[in-house]
């Protein structure tokens, strides 16, 4: 295992350029900068540390990777044998918490003494092809499965149930809404589905338009899941309080939506690989920014924010991407 008294100094590579956003929400003028990791990183997911560094998920290394924006510092911890790491998420105790689709595991990574510790499915589970995770209000990990499944690990006793998800193949971003809600996308079923946290029973709630491919969901402040529609090229919003439904066509010939995320102001932020871009929606105005990415091919398959930062792991060039949003 690397510790931080190993983790090597890397040599950061910097690419910046400056684009104009007229949304109100952001600065006048947002820096993109990109980082670079080691070859054959591959980073998935990125999750903002509570030390101010990054956590990514090194899916070709079998890895979780921890990045010093400061210093270009970075280490990485190998998750076992196996591994390839998809999502990343962080606990209140500042522990990363990792979906492993090669482990068909979920694994926790102590953020201090970067100890790692497996949570395998019940005997006899089948291959899950785990995908993403969130937290519910009261501490317990949801995480989903593409293979057509969902499920919930509690942290205190590390009981993992497993759920067959309705409709089968398909899950694939989570999220939890200010209530407590979970929700989940199915890309493989073009549905959206709300998670009974007391049952586990998850109910499907269909988009407008058909066969639309809803890859990943986040929920604004005021409750609404935001969802990137990936076959359709549109990002749809659904209200749970009213169950209306709103989709927006990004810019664009051939836009692809991979993933979506709701920053603290928010403004909604999609990666759009038809574009190689990344798309800032507001709602208040309805209207798009694009902001294209320096590296050709970068593949920004996830976002994830804190206040004034926009983090983006480049899967295509072993990059982290960062856009500040805030002097």
């Amino acid at each position: 295992m690397i510790t931080p008294r190993s983790s090597m100094l890397l040599h950061r590579s910097v690419l910046i350029f400056a684009v104009s956003l007229i949304t109100p929400s952001v600065m006048a003028e947002a820096t993109v900068q990109e980082y670079s990791l080691p070859k054959g990183s591959h980073p998935h997911d990125v999750a903002p540390a509570h030390d101010g560094g990054v956590w990514y998920t090194a899916q070709h290394l079998g890895a979780l990777g921890w990045f010093n924006p400061n210093t270009g510092d970075v280490r990485q911890t190998p998750l076992g044998q196996g591994s390839s790491p998809h999502g990343v998420i962080v606990a209140a105790d500042s522990a990363p918490w990792i979906t492993d689709s090669g482990l068909n595991a979920i694994v926790r990574v102590s953020a201090e003494s970067n100890k790692v510790k497996v949570f395998a499915p019940p005997e006899g589970t089948p291959y899950m092809n785990l995908n993403t995770a969130t937290f519910d209000l009261q501490g317990n990990l949801w995480f989903t499965g593409q293979a057509g499944f969902y499920g919930r690990l509690d942290p205190k006793s590390g009981k993992v149930q497993v759920f067959p998800a309705p409709g089968g193949a398909g899950p694939y971003g989570i999220c939890t809404a200010p209530d407590g809600s979970i929700y989940y996308a199915s890309l493989a079923g073009s549905h959206i589905a709300r998670i009974d946290t007391k049952t586990g029973k998850a109910t499907v709630i269909q988009p407008p338009t058909p066969k639309q491919g809803a890859r990943r969901v986040w929920s604004d402040s005021k409750g609404r899941i935001w969802v990137s529609e990936w076959n359709a090229g549109q990002v749809a919003s659904y209200n749970p309080a009213t169950k209306d439904w709103h989709e927006w066509r990004l810019p664009g010939a051939n836009p692809k939506p991979y993933a979506v995320y709701v920053d603290d102001q928010d403004l909604v932020w999609l990666s759009d690989f038809g574009a190689n871009a990344i798309v800032s929606f507001d709602p208040k105005t309805e209207k798009f920014n694009t902001i294209k990415l320096p590296s050709s091919g970068a593949a920004a398959r996830q976002i994830m924010g804190r206040p004034g930062e926009i983090w983006l792991p480049e899967s295509g060039v072993d990059k982290l991407g960062l856009i500040r949003t805030k002097d």
